[in-house]
């Protein structure tokens, strides 16, 4: 089936995840894919990489975008660190269970959180909707502000000698 087909009937879902870590098996493979690619990783000049699809009855090359191909290696890696992985389009709307479990924290948790007003949502119907955007922003924030408070914990520490 042509690229431009499968395009247009299958319509971009906002949230693709591997829910289980893969199998030892799958990690393997991951490695020694990243280890075959590993060439390609120094080519940083190029907009694009070119990829020879052998698998089909014509083998063609294929020109794929540098960014998509750094994230493709990024997935790899995380596979072979025997990690799960989700993909979410920035644009995406997430439920509240989702945004939670992104969070690593309970959905009433979350629900806090927006009802605070520390991260944006709208309404549809009885429904709340996070954007990808708005919650990966407010986790890079709690990030940084995690980091300053820790930091600030061990300097208060070393000056007490504490051992930290």
């Amino acid at each position: 089936m042509p690229i431009s087909s499968i395009e247009l009937q299958q319509p971009l879902i906002p949230m693709t995840t591997l829910t289980s870590p893969p199998s030892r098996e799958s990690s393997e493979e991951a490695r020694k894919a990243l280890r075959a690619f590993e060439p390609l990783t120094r080519r940083t000049h190029r907009r694009t990489v070119r990829l020879r699809a052998a698998a089909t009855e014509t083998a063609k090359a294929i020109d794929v975008p540098k960014e998509a191909f750094d994230l493709f290696l990024e997935i790899l890696g995380q596979m072979a660190n025997g990690n799960a992985v989700t993909l979410i389009a920035v644009n995406a709307e997430l439920t509240t269970q989702q945004a939670a479990e992104i969070l690593n924290v309970s959905r009433p948790h979350l629900v806090k959180l927006l009802e605070e007003k520390k991260i944006p949502f709208r309404q549809v119907g009885t429904h709340r909707r996070i954007r990808a955007e708005d919650l990966f922003r407010h986790k890079a924030k709690d990030e940084v502000e995690r980091k300053r408070l820790l930091d600030e914990l061990a300097a208060e520490a070393q000056k007490h000698k504490l051992g930290y």
